[in-house]
């Protein structure tokens, strides 16, 4: 036996001695080398290899791969040291101003940085070093954070709204922290992380519970359990019922109390014989505030039979804060049940400092209380006031703090309200302004004219009808050729994919049959370019789908198929629109794109969709070469930007382009709903 130990110390020496001789041959290149490749792949190995043995050393050689990097022009490489910097120098250093000063370094070359994930990695690590020093600027860093994430980061933007409800929790901003929880458990349920979405309703709960809103945290409670039964979490109910009978405790509800007590009790020995799992935390706690409760009723027998269940888990007490403070408190109620109270004195000082450790005001008060009790139980009524004095005090603290909480939370809500009123009266104010403003010149203007101008406007009128009947005959001829291409168009794709198609299939299975490799692959070609020509000409995506998702999947084939960089932000219109309709949207937007692909050079593409009450507005823009509207739109040889203002035509709508040579192009659309 004592062979074997010393071979395996001796295997660990080794181990260490080879990765010092590593990292000092990694460090002799640094030291002589010009090649900042060369030293860049040393650093990058040093990194590696003090991660998580040497802080000093990884942080070291962080610093100094990031330098390299920037020179390099690897600003990529240099933001992803920089985000794996953060958490070493905030956690295990306690320098986040160190951490805040390097990210703000590498977000200098912000615009040099494409990934989103790097750029959103970057606040969002920011924002948790800042969390340490100025929480308005977390806010804002998780605010950056969530603007550069992309769809794909929908983890990190989860975590980016948890870490914001967190931060504008503590600053007393309840309304804006309740979207944030609210924001991550949505995006934690659909990612299927039930743990972290758990995380995020019981940070909005216990804000609610901390701060005195015991309606609102019930009720919030309730919304979860019943969420933890239809997902069949089971194992997660114990908690929330536990947490739901401390409230009770708080409101002085005694009875609910032990029923909710009672019933966590039966859902944790429900939860252990159904499944394998370490349930030890809940029973120390469980069982504990069951003892309690039993020995302030002076009922010894079950307080004792509870203490008696938890002291087999007294390995898993010592170290947790939490479980001895439960413990500690349940022991020194019991003695004094018992009339033991040099036995109780002892127990109440150790929950008294673990709780002081835990660093919980509601756990140091209840500490005092107990101690009050026991000193004047014993005659020692100078230590039972000093007791009752520091209870009084640290309560009277937290009621202070929820009532000044509670006054902030309501503020918010009175302003957030008193706002939107504000902004509904101003503008239904303008609008008014505006419509008698209108009258009053429209009025003017035609008792000054309606003497002199009376024949004049008669031969106007006569004119404009007739313009107006030609404009109306060809918009419709416009409308109907729109229509009548689609339909033809929805025919041929028809048929290509049902008659040429379907021959191309069965070619394709005799040539599999035959063993014919070479023609198969030459038919599979032929089949994938018949099934994009027959989606080009109709989009069949729009039945499959709906008008947003195929929209968005349109979007994201470019992406991933072209060198365009595609971002959007999209409103569901399903069900806007008619059938016809949807297809001259759907045109519209890919059209749009397609100019973008063939003749802006751009490198970036943003597709807004917006819906309000009476419109439907698309904002397409680029950050492309631009180009002369005017010019464009009146040459013989461009038919685009006029099929795209038939088409806007066709819905009623308006489309306006504002481009200028070496600027980009905004495109937007407006299209009424009816």
């Amino acid at each position: 036996m004592k062979y074997i130990r010393l071979i395996f110390i001796l295997f660990i020496l080794n181990a260490l001695s080879v990765n010092a001789q590593d990292v000092n041959y990694y460090k002799s290149i640094i030291d002589t080398t010009q090649n900042l490749s060369l030293k860049l792949t040393a650093l990058d190995s040093i990194v590696s290899k003090s991660f998580k043995n040497d802080n000093d050393l990884f942080i070291e050689s962080s610093i100094q791969y990031i330098e390299v990097a920037k020179k390099v022009d690897s600003f990529e490489y240099a933001a992803k040291k920089a985000i794996n910097l953060q958490y070493i120098l905030t956690n295990f250093k306690s320098e986040p101003r160190k951490a805040v000063t390097i990210i703000d370094d590498v977000l200098a070359y912000k615009s040099k940085i494409k990934d989103s994930f790097l750029l959103g990695g970057l606040y969002l690590k920011r924002g948790g070093a800042n969390f340490r020093l100025d929480l308005k600027k977390a806010i804002i860093d998780y605010t950056n954070a969530l603007q550069n994430f992309s769809k794909s980061d929908s983890l990190y933007v989860a975590d980016t709204y948890l870490f914001r409800g967190q931060a504008n929790s503590k600053l007393g901003n309840f309304v804006k922290a309740g979207e944030d929880y609210k924001n991550a458990y949505q995006y934690f349920e659909a990612l299927k992380d039930y743990q972290y979405m758990l995380f995020a309703k019981q940070g909005n709960i216990t804000m609610f519970s901390m701060n005195g809103f015991f309606d609102k945290a019930k009720i919030e409670r309730d919304l979860l359990i019943e969420k933890l039964i239809t997902l069949d979490l089971k194992e997660y109910l114990t908690t929330e019922y536990y947490n739901q009978a401390l409230d009770y405790k708080k409101i002085g509800d005694n009875k609910k109390h032990i029923q909710f007590l009672l019933k966590a009790e039966r859902t944790m020995i429900k939860v252990s014989e159904d499944e394998d799992n370490d349930y030890s935390f809940n029973f120390i706690v469980i069982h504990s505030k069951l003892s309690e409760y039993y020995s302030n009723k002076y009922d010894v027998e079950k307080a004792e039979y509870h203490l008696t269940l938890v002291d087999a888990f007294k390995d898993k007490i010592e170290g947790d804060l939490i479980s001895e403070s439960s413990y500690y408190g349940s022991k020194s109620l019991y003695y004094k049940a018992l009339s033991d109270y040099n036995k109780a004195l002892e127990f109440a000082e150790k929950k008294l400092t673990s709780a002081k450790k835990l660093n919980y005001g509601g756990e140091v008060m209840d500490a005092h209380f107990i101690l009050s009790s026991i000193y004047s139980e014993m005659g020692n009524y100078k230590k039972s006031l000093e007791n009752k004095d520091m209870y009084t005090t640290i309560k009277d603290s937290i009621f202070n703090q929820s009532k000044t909480n509670s006054l902030a939370y309501y503020q918010t809500l009175y302003e957030t309200e008193k706002k939107e009123k504000d902004l509904v009266e101003k503008n239904t104010n303008i609008k008014l302004l505006e419509k008698d403003n209108d009258s009053f010149k429209k009025l003017v203007g035609i008792s000054i004219l309606s003497t002199l101008l009376i024949f004049g406007l008669i031969i106007q009128f006569k004119n404009q009808q007739n313009l107006k009947n030609t404009q109306e005959v060809q918009e419709k001829f416009s409308q109907k050729l729109i229509l009548s291409q689609e339909e033809e168009r929805k025919r041929i794709s028809k048929e290509l994919h049902d008659g040429l198609g379907q021959n191309l299939l069965v070619l394709k299975n005799k040539l599999i049959s035959s063993g014919d490799e070479i023609s198969r692959k030459m038919v599979d070609s032929s089949i994938d370019e018949l099934r994009t020509i027959a989606k080009d000409l109709h989009p069949f995506q729009l039945q499959e789908l709906g008008i947003t998702k195929a929209i968005k999947y349109t979007l994201e084939q470019i992406d991933e198929n072209t060198p365009l960089f595609i971002t959007s932000e999209m409103d569901d219109i399903d069900g806007v629109f008619i059938k016809e309709q949807e297809v001259n949207i759907y045109r519209i937007v890919q059209e749009c794109l397609s100019n973008i692909i063939k003749h802006s050079d751009a490198e970036a593409c943003k597709v807004n969709i917006k819906k309000t009450n009476k419109l439907i507005t698309i904002i397409i823009k680029d950050n492309g070469k631009g180009f002369d509207f005017a010019k464009k739109y009146y040459n013989v040889k461009s038919l685009g930007l006029k099929t795209l203002r038939e088409r806007t035509n066709f819905l009623n709508g308006n489309m306006k382009v504002q481009s200028k040579n070496g600027e980009g192009t905004i495109i937007k659309f407006e299209f009424p709903i009816v």
